[in-house]
Parts: C-alpha cells; sequence; structure tokens
C-alpha cells in the first residue's frame, strides 16, 4: 500500500494517507465522499487515465486503511491534508474533484492555499455552500436531521450503513440503479471507517459553511449533482452554488441519485475527462 504522511496526531503518531496513483499527464485528484474511500471511485480510476490523466485518489483521516485519529475531523485539518497530498507528489496544474463530503475539501483548501497548484475544481453531489438550516441559511436542513444520523450510527452503525447506501444510490421498491452486491461493496469499504470519524464527519460537513471558502475560487468550476439526490438534495446544494461561485458551470444529471460516480459513470467520467482538457460539458442548467 502507498502512503502519504500528513503531519502527527495529538499524540505525536505519524498520520498517514492511502492513496493510489494511475496514469499520467495533467493531474485529476479525486476527494471521496462520507463515509467511503478512494476506492468509491473504481470506474473512474479505471477510466479518466485513458484520456491523458495522472490520476490521484487518497482516503481522508479516520477512513478506510488511513491512520484512525481521534481528533481532526474538521475540514481545516482536512484541507491540510488534502495540501499534503498536493506538495508530497508535487502536482501542478490540478483539476480538483470533490464528490459529497469532498467538496468541501475543495472549497476549503481553494481558501486556505489560495489555490495553490490547481486549476480546475469540479464539486460533484456536493455538500456546499452549507447544509444547515440557519436564520441566515433558510434552505439549509434542521439540525435534528443530522442528530437523528448520529443516533442511527450510534445505535447500530452496520444497519444504519445498510439503510443509508439504499437512499445513496435511489434503490427502492421499484427502482433497483445498482445491483445488490455493489450495495455490499460500497458497505464494505464504508465500514472500514472508525466510529468516531464516521460521527464526527457528520457535524463537519453539516455545521461548516463554505460561502466565504467558495467566494474565493477564480479558476473554471464545474458542478455536477443528480436531480432525484435525496442525500443531499440540489436545491440546497448544486442548484445554489452558481450564486457564491458565478462563473461555475451548472450540470443537472435528471433522474440521478446521489451515488451518481456508479449510476451514471459512464457519463460522469466522459464530462470530468472533458472538463479537465478544457474541453465543452454538454448539459448546463442555468440555476441561480
Amino acid at each position: 500500500m502507498s502512503y502519504i504522511k500528513a503531519g502527527q496526531d495529538t499524540n505525536g503518531t505519524d498520520v498517514k494517507l492511502h492513496y493510489t496513483d494511475q496514469g499520467s499527464g495533467n493531474p485529476i485528484v479525486l476527494i471521496h465522499g462520507w463515509p467511503a474511500t478512494y476506492e468509491m471511485w473504481e470506474y473512474q480510476l479505471a477510466e479518466l487515465p485513458k484520456h491523458g490523466n495522472r490520476v490521484v485518489a487518497y482516503t481522508r483521516r479516520g477512513f478506510g486503511n488511513s491512520t484512525k485519529t481521534w481528533d481532526g475531523n474538521d475540514y481545516d485539518t482536512f484541507a491540510d491534508d488534502l495540501n499534503a497530498v498536493l506538495t508530497e507528489l508535487d502536482l501542478q496544474n490540478v483539476t480538483l474533484v470533490g464528490f459529497s463530503m469532498g467538496g468541501g475539501e475543495v472549497a476549503r483548501y481553494m481558501s486556505k492555499y489560495n489555490g495553490a497548484r490547481v486549476s480546475k475544481v469540479a464539486f460533484v453531489s456536493a455538500v456546499t455552500p452549507f447544509l444547515l438550516k440557519t436564520d441566515d441559511n433558510p434552505d439549509g436542513a434542521p439540525k435534528e436531521n443530522f442528530d437523528k444520523m448520529v443516533e442511527g450510527i450510534n445505535k447500530d452503525r452496520f444497519d444504519f450503513l445498510a439503510t443509508f447506501g439504499k437512499q445513496f444510490f435511489g434503490v427502492g421498491v421499484v427502482s433497483h440503479p445498482v445491483s445488490q452486491p455493489t450495495l455490499d461493496w460500497m458497505q464494505s469499504i464504508c465500514q472500514l471507517a472508525s466510529p468516531r470519524a464516521t460521527e464526527q464527519c457528520v457535524y463537519a460537513f453539516a455545521a461548516t459553511d463554505f460561502r466565504q471558502d467558495l467566494a474565493t475560487i477564480k479558476v473554471p468550476t464545474l458542478v455536477i449533482h443528480g436531480g432525484d439526490d435525496s442525500t443531499v438534495p440540489a436545491k440546497v446544494s448544486g442548484e445554489r452554488m452558481t450564486q457564491y461561485v458565478p462563473h461555475a458551470q451548472y450540470v443537472e444529471y435528471a433522474g440521478a441519485p446521489h451515488g451518481l460516480f456508479i449510476t451514471e459513470k459512464d457519463r460522469l467520467n466522459r464530462d470530468l475527462a472533458a472538463f479537465a482538457a478544457g474541453s465543452t460539458v454538454e448539459g448546463t442548467a442555468d440555476r441561480y
């Protein structure tokens, strides 16, 4: 296994991030969602290097085979970890792609590190700009929704993950966009996360306000969201992104659920490859 050192935890133990590095060319860095690992990008890692890209994906601290830290489950730390990846591998002209929770890393990194090394950013099913309902964010979700998630995790994390996985991919009584083996595979990688990180990251992606971070982004920006995303609804997230990144292109995948990196893998791969190459991404939806 390959690891990148990302500082030390509060006990002085090295924090190591598990990663993979495929292909050659201008780099695309893939940041996974909660509570998965970089392995969720299986179909992107298999396809994007075929288009002249060097594709790097890493697993967030607390998840998968990366170091399980007790503290540091916050976006400032996650941005520092992303910086460690870009610096250690000396990546330049990077296209950053953040899925769901990973969109927060993209936003915070661009703000905290002034977009160093990055030429383009993409937000896929992302939690940005701000999920929590507050007085100045009335379209967000109430805190009780996230409290119930944590309650479910603490009661029976494995049962929670099974139920969450079905919602994640839009599986219902008559809707089966992914197979049972795919659901089982996704649950298996999510189970590798530490319970602490699984819980703490709920509040990290729920309560972190990325609106000021987004305002600092000046590079080409692509926003992709599923129209039927019930995990992170487009009206709360994707549709609002152009308010904070006016030059962003918003593309909505009609009928797609949250986990579109599998259900819409061919279209997503095509769009990410085109975006990274500076080509046109079809299907712009004007949402302001």
